[in-house]
């Protein structure tokens, strides 16, 4: 099977009236389509149940984008078992073919790229351009992973020895759990689900409550290109019932989750437990967040500099485990750098994502806005507010970008994770403690660090200790395929997502020899 090399897909300009006209006409399609019913997929057949949940739009919480399901312990062994059913024959189906049916389904999502990106933008509140990334990222995933599992194969390089055929190869582990969050329903949910599909796994997906329209939409298309039904089931549901039944489950045999800390440290320890009938120590990979930092020094391009800690703080609201929440600054530019923030900031356009013009939507629920806002009274103890600092006008659960100066290092809106539209500004003596400074942190996912100078530059990349340093550039965006992303310490496992060996999470390896 030859395919051509990788390459990523490109984003779309709304500034051509082409792309804004096809993608107003999605948002219309798709209007038209909320409120619809959605059953649990087990083994190819759709269940209903009298306990539902909705997804609503955050822009206009009266709105119900889906109706779902609601699944219990039973549904979770159910789905377990189709899984196993159906993993004989799909384990030994040839890659090439589980390969195949992942660039079926990138083509689809690429002929749909629109729908898509109108779905996240009333279940999840993306503007537009960030709602088409995560659907040319989906695209991406795919076909990444795809070529990945054909190149498997090659890793075979064994010595040779006298007498004896031998033979190295990457087998499936069985059936496992995908724990999906909310911020990516669309790119993280197809990530973690096709490489272990195509790894030759069965995926029972558990996503999070308020994207699970966008899961369900996944869900369809990989079934209509061929995936088997017992291969991919989907159970939608509330992640105290559903998520911990999954992960006790003693014939799951790994788990991939995107989430919270909270959350992902409680898998850790559950997935740990050995349950009677269970005959292997779980596999659990773990994306969790971070609290990263982008530090500028006195050499640096202050324009640029401006322009990326303005999108790494605010894009998406600031709900992205990538944000730049913290910027680290050294003294002496400090009062140079600050104003440009946030005379960017204020020139962001907040409201309803159904708007191409607006940047800024809403968060994604109630508690969310209620925790967001906690922080924000924190903060006006801890620091300087320069901006915002408030709820904004309308229905929605929108907040104002706020910016926090004059912050201590030690402040906890400059330690813990605040998932939201909030930057602290820290200032440093110089580049050596903005980089210490940064690394002030029991997180590791992604940092930035602007500078003109090359000696600086190497010394930042031997001591910033992320899973994703950027030079001169913002901390947000990475390409599936150019910037493989995950990050150390409680930021999670050390997988690297669209990476070169992210496969081998859902692969064993086994030694074959045979004597001649």
């Amino acid at each position: 099977m030859i395919i051509p090399p990788f390459r990523s897909e490109p984003a779309l300009d709304f500034g051509e009236a082409r792309n804004r006209s096809d993608f107003q006409s999605a948002l219309g399609r798709v209007e038209g389509m909320l409120g619809r019913r959605y059953p649990l997929l087990i083994g190819g057949e759709r269940v209903d149940t009298e306990d539902g949940l909705l997804s609503y739009n955050p822009a206009h919480p009266g709105q119900v984008v889906g109706s779902h399901a609601s699944a219990n312990r039973s549904h979770v062994d159910q789905a377990v078992a189709a899984g196993w059913a159906a993993f004989d024959a799909w384990s030994r189906t040839p890659v090439e073919e589980r390969a195949l049916l992942l660039l079926r389904a990138a083509a689809v999502i690429r002929q749909r790229r629109h729908e898509l990106g109108a779905l996240m933008v009333y279940e999840v509140g993306k503007p537009w351009d960030e709602a088409d990334g995560e659907a040319a990222e989906a695209v991406d995933l795919m076909e990444w992973y795809a070529r990945q599992a054909l190149g498997l194969a090659g890793r075979d390089q064994m010595t040779p020895w006298p007498g004896e055929a031998t033979q190295f190869r990457y087998i499936p582990l069985g059936v496992g759990c995908v724990i999906s969050p909310w911020n990516f329903p669309l790119a993280l949910t197809t990530g973690m689900t096709t490489a272990a599909l195509v790894a030759g796994n069965c995926v029972v997906l558990k996503p999070a409550e308020p994207a699970s329209t966008t899961a369900s939409w996944l869900v369809d298309i990989l079934h209509t290109v061929g995936v088997p039904a017992g291969a991919l089931g989907l159970l939608t549901g509330r992640g105290e019932v559903v998520g911990e039944a999954l992960v006790d489950h003693p014939q799951i045999r790994f788990v991939a989750f995107t989430g919270s800390k909270e959350v992902g440290i409680r898998i850790y320890e559950r997935a740990s437990k050995v349950h009677p009938g269970q005959r292997w120590l779980k596999r659990v990979q773990l994306e969790m967040g971070g609290k990263n930092a982008v530090v500028v020094d006195e050499t640096a391009d202050l324009d640029l500099a401006a322009l990326d800690i303005t999108r790494s703080a605010f894009g998406f609201q600031g709900q992205k485990c990538s944000a730049g929440s913290r910027a680290v600054v050294v003294s002496s530019v400090y009062d140079d750098l600050l104003p440009r923030v946030v005379e960017l900031t204020k020139r962001i356009r907040m409201g309803d994502p159904i708007d191409p013009e607006v940047s800024l939507g809403p968060v994604i629920d109630g508690d969310a806005e209620e925790k967001i806002l906690d922080y924000v009274q924190v903060g006006r103890a801890e620091g300087e507010l320069l901006l915002g600092g408030e709820r904004a006008d309308g229905e929605g659960h929108f907040i104002q970008p706020t910016i926090f100066g004059e912050v201590a290092e030690e402040a906890r809106i400059a330690t813990e994770e605040i998932f939201g539209p909030v930057l602290a500004v820290v200032k440093a003596r110089n580049f050596e403690d903005g980089i210490r400074i940064a690394n002030r942190t029991e997180y590791g996912l992604t940092g930035s660090y602007f500078s003109r100078d090359p000696e600086r530059i190497a010394y930042a990349k031997e001591r910033l200790h992320v899973g994703n340093l950027y030079i001169n550039r913002r901390s947000t965006g990475a390409q599936m395929g150019v910037h493989p992303f995950g990050g150390f310490n409680m930021s999670g496992t050390d997988t690297k997502a669209g990476g070169p060996d992210y496969l081998l999470f859902f692969l064993q390896g086994q030694s074959l020899a045979e004597k001649l």
